[in-house]
């Protein structure tokens, strides 16, 4: 056991599979539901900024390349597994209900016994993962621990999973148009991808590291719903029930493992709730303050929360001037608990920070509102 001291970023990685797909050639890739083109696509991708993303699909055989297991692998393969003392991956969609995503990754790994686990959740499981293995360095139990983020979204998006409740709902849908743009609206928003942090007691023999100062996570469940979901339904009362609930004829008619979303909530609270509450108690209780801060990461479902996300913190006496913010949704589509680690990962290797540089990570999570915030500095190998 080492002593208490503190924890590094030594190294990053990130994978996306195949060609970046285009905005128009999304629908060639997971197919159209009851073979029309969506009506809600070209709203959603108007707003939400993405031009290219990943999946882990062959466009040609519509087979897939790559499970969830398999892009963690790849990410995690760029890093120095030498020694290894925890592997720690977060994901919002596991390749199988049991085992744990993380005993499948070290599987595909092939690499010696070492401490796993498996995070869940939504966006935030990424960084749980990270802030599992930041502990665990600092309080000196163990050298050596990688954090992952990895999701298959792209599993959940097929037209084949929304078919049952096309023909179900025909009628209905065609009456109030958004009812299918409550379900569609995430298909033309997630993508498939993952990265992975190397977490050490000491920095790195050369370059940068970063070091991290603090990760706080907060959940504002007690008093918000239920927002995105998969793998159960709300009832009409606003209560929620898991998929075991159901009759196997319902789990297709009413779509029971789409990924899908109470778009009105989300545009309502997700600023506040996940960024607004995290920030106040970060200042409070941190001192945290905008002047200190060099680069900023949001990790945003869409650029239609840029905006918004500024104004707030505008009117909070947080401001950060854009040239601040780091983000590569446009490029790398929304990865969602992989984002931040494929976001810090493209800013590590491009040689635009410098020792004593802070970084502010924002990592929300809209299942029942969760907002994460990690505080980083680059050292150099002096620490």
């Amino acid at each position: 056991m080492t002593s208490r001291g503190s924890a590094y970023i030594t190294d990053t990685s990130s994978f996306l599979p195949n060609a970046p797909v285009g905005n128009d050639d999304i629908e060639q890739v997971l197919g159209m539901i009851g073979g029309k083109p969506s009506r809600a696509r070209r709203i959603v991708l108007r707003n939400n900024g993405i031009r290219t993303r990943h999946y882990a699909i062959d466009p040609a055989s519509g087979e897939f390349t790559h499970s969830n297991a398999q892009l963690t692998a790849e990410a995690i393969r760029g890093l120095d597994l030498a020694e290894l003392d925890i592997l720690a991956c977060g994901t919002s969609c596991p390749d199988q209900l049991m085992p744990g995503h993380a005993v499948m990754v070290h599987a595909e790994l092939g690499i010696p016994p070492c401490e796993v686990v498996s995070t869940a959740g939504i966006c935030a499981a990424g960084i749980v993962a990270l802030k599992y293995a930041y502990m665990a360095v600092l309080s000196g139990q163990v050298r050596k621990a990688l954090a992952s983020g990895s999701e298959r979204a792209s599993g959940g998006l097929l037209a084949r999973h929304y078919q049952p409740e096309s023909e179900h709902r025909v009628s209905e849908l065609e009456e109030n148009p958004e009812i299918a743009f409550e379900k569609d609206f995430l298909r033309w928003m997630l993508s498939d991808g993952a990265g992975a942090f190397m977490v050490q007691d000491r920095p790195r023999a050369n370059g940068l590291s970063l070091r991290i100062d603090w990760i706080d996570i907060q959940s504002q469940a007690g008093s918000m719903p239920v927002c995105m979901y998969a793998g159960g339904d709300k009832e009409n009362d606003g209560s929620f029930k898991g998929w075991q609930e159901y009759a196997i004829s319902q789990w297709g008619e009413r779509s029971i493992f789409a990924v899908k979303q109470d778009v009105r909530l989300l545009n309502e609270a997700i600023v506040l709730q996940t960024f607004g509450k995290p920030l106040a108690k970060a200042r409070a209780e941190r001192g945290l303050t905008a002047e200190d801060i060099d680069w900023f990461l949001p990790h945003m479902s869409s650029e239609y929360f840029r905006q918004p996300l500024a104004n707030f913190m505008a009117e909070a006496g947080f401001a950060l001037p854009q040239e601040k913010w780091f983000t590569n949704l446009k490029t790398k589509g929304n990865t969602g608990s992989a984002s931040i680690f494929i976001m810090l990962d493209e800013l590590f290797h491009s040689n635009r920070l410098n020792t004593g540089d802070t970084l502010l990570c924002f990592v929300p999570e809209s299942g029942r509102f969760t907002g994460s915030l990690m505080h980083l500095t680059a050292v150099d190998h002096a620490g």
